[in-house]
């Protein structure tokens, strides 16, 4: 996760002078993803009328007695909450109180900026829904970022009485490309040399490398073109998470296609399309919503679409073309068992604007009806999409349901990384240590809860990357289960954003690597071995074989056949009458 900046100090700061204080980030300091990150100067203070009490400036000599601080602590009188942004100015507290942290959704409520007055003990909020804030020098006003707006306030527990609009409408840049360039990628290699996880550059030359890419900048002619030469001078360092991508530059909008989660196949005897899948999704989760298998809407694999929203649909056409541009509002499929207009019907779905989301699950529960139908149900499957919220929400909604199966498959394949996979391995290496049974429940409780008895393997490929790397080898060193497949991609050093790019572009530095336990460097630029390697090799795809997932299967029934798993019994009542 990224560290807050530190505020670099300002060219032609005069000597002995120290930066301003940074605007306070509320997102940032309330740990909310943030929905732009947005940097502004800090704006020219407005006259004002004499100072008031509150605004008054403390003592310009203080002295601080360091001995014995942390025993002298009062504790402001306000109750938990989630709060960020702190800023102090004569007799009042200036902070923000927002949501707890939400992994892949937006938090719960709007952040409040708010003071406290340490006189009267009371609290006064001053705005609401705000990302960030500035005090004024005198700590009289303070400047709000709300949305996409900036608001003046007076910084008083009245202050929200005093809210001001500040246009923007007249702020223009003078930019010259070249010489911003120019900075980015003086700015991109300071980065890397001060933030690298290891100061030796893997013992590349880091000035030479500076020196031998920068006379290509003179050919840099779209910004574009400069994230491909930075792409290249990082690269040499031989390390996988080296990523820049962003910058000011427009992508044109590609047109939104009103997709119906459907296949479509041609007949070729009448020259008329045809549905030959809709996928099942899950449509009480709207990521697999699936328009064809909403209530009411009745059609069927292998009906004929004879017309989208009116316009006849012919085998000499594409129905993708008929479908563009028509995601915002229902679209309308005249439909009939048979090629003809004659007794067609028309049906209305609302659209989706990608489909991967269901093929993904459409995969996903072909590998579970696989494994349930090899082992007789015995075995459970569960696949891991990323080390990220999806994953954490997959493996949460696949792996209690399967508790009590008697072996489980935990395919990391393709999974895309992210940070999670300690908080998974922990939840699949828990030992039974006791059971808790009740009268009135068949099913025993173990202890701790959520213990898993049976053999476990894991699945990994070419495409487990980053923390899913991590997730195959920690699996092995918890004596979890063998692993089944082809080594990992083979990049686990961590990166971090250090604030975005002086126009709004963005560079991840690889800051943090990963050790085993005897302190030595592991995964990165190599991967994790299989304990097995099985290779999903073309011939058997096609003709509808998953090798790895197979072998998965017969090593977890080998190992039930051998040594099933199973909860002890019941034990006998006590009695505990006195003979």
């Amino acid at each position: 996760m990224a560290k807050p900046d530190e505020a670099p100090k300002p060219k032609g700061t005069p000597p002995g002078e120290e930066p301003k204080p940074p605007a306070k980030d509320l997102n940032k300091e309330l740990n909310k993803e943030p929905a732009q990150e947005t940097e502004k100067d800090k704006p020219t203070p407005t006259p004002t009328p004499p100072a008031k009490p509150d605004a008054a400036k403390p003592a310009a000599n203080m002295t601080i007695d360091f001995d014995g601080i942390s025993t002298r602590v009062a504790r402001v009188p306000l109750g938990a909450d989630n709060y960020g942004g702190l800023t102090a100015k004569a007799g009042h507290l200036i902070y923000g109180v927002g949501p707890a942290f939400y992994y892949g959704r937006q938090g719960d409520r709007p952040t409040q900026l708010r003071i406290f007055a340490i006189k009267d003990r009371k609290e006064a909020t001053i705005a609401e829904d705000v990302r960030g804030y500035a005090l004024s020098d005198d700590g009289s006003k303070l400047l709000a970022a709300q949305g996409p707006a900036y608001n003046l306030y007076d910084a008083t527990p009245q202050g929200d009485k005093s809210k001001k609009p500040v246009s923007t409408a007249g702020l223009v840049v003078d930019r010259v490309p070249a010489e911003e360039w120019n900075q980015i990628f003086n700015e991109v290699w300071r980065r890397y040399r001060d933030f690298f996880y290891v100061p030796n550059m893997h013992g590349y030359d880091w000035v030479a490398l500076r020196e031998q890419y920068k006379p290509l900048l003179q050919y840099v002619a779209h910004r574009s073109d400069l994230n491909f030469v930075i792409s290249e001078m990082i690269s040499e360092l031989t390390i996988q998470h080296a990523y820049i991508e962003g910058g000011d530059f427009q992508i044109p909008p590609r047109p939104r296609v009103g997709l119906p989660g459907a296949r479509f196949e041609l007949d070729q005897n009448s020259g008329r399309y045809r549905i030959a899948k809709i996928f099942a999704g899950e449509n009480e989760e709207d990521i697999y919503r699936s328009p064809l298998r909403e209530i009411g809407v009745n059609v069927n694999v292998g009906d004929y679409v004879l017309a989208i929203d009116g316009e006849e649909l012919k085998g000499t056409d594409d129905p993708y073309r008929l479908l563009r541009n028509r995601a915002d509002n229902p679209v309308q499929l005249t439909v009939n068992s048979r090629p003809s207009m004659e007794s067609s019907r028309t049906i209305s779905y609302r659209p989706i604007t990608d489909e991967s989301n269901l093929i993904y699950l459409d995969w996903v529960e072909g590998n579970r009806r696989r494994v349930a139908e090899a082992t007789g149900g015995r075995v459970g499957y569960l696949h891991i999409p990323d080390m990220g919220a999806p994953g954490i929400r997959e493996f949460i909604k696949w792996f209690y349901p399967q508790i009590d199966k008697e072996g489980l498959v935990v395919d990391v394949r393709a999974n895309g990384g992210g940070n999670v996979s300690r908080m998974l391995i922990e939840r699949l290496r828990r030992k039974l240590l006791g059971i808790n049974y009740s009268r009135t429940d068949d099913l025993p409780n173990t202890y701790p809860d959520g213990v898993f008895l049976g053999p476990m393997v894991a699945l990994l490929d070419g495409n487990s990357a980053s923390d899913g790397d991590i997730f195959p080898y920690m699996f092995r060193e918890a004596g979890l289960g063998p692993l089944i497949g082809k080594r990992s991609w083979g990049g686990v050093v961590g990166i971090n954003n250090r604030g975005p790019l002086i126009d709004g572009g963005t560079i991840f530095v690889p800051g943090s690597a990963l050790a085993n336990k005897n302190g030595e460097w592991i995964i990165e630029g190599y991967g994790v071995d299989p304990d097995i390697e099985v290779d999903n090799d073309p011939q058997s795809v096609l003709a509808g074989h998953d090798p790895q997932l197979e072998r998965g299967i017969a090593e977890i029934m080998a190992k039930l056949k051998n040594n099933p798993v199973k909860l002890p019994p019941r034990p006998a009542p006590p009695v505990k009458t006195i003979k």
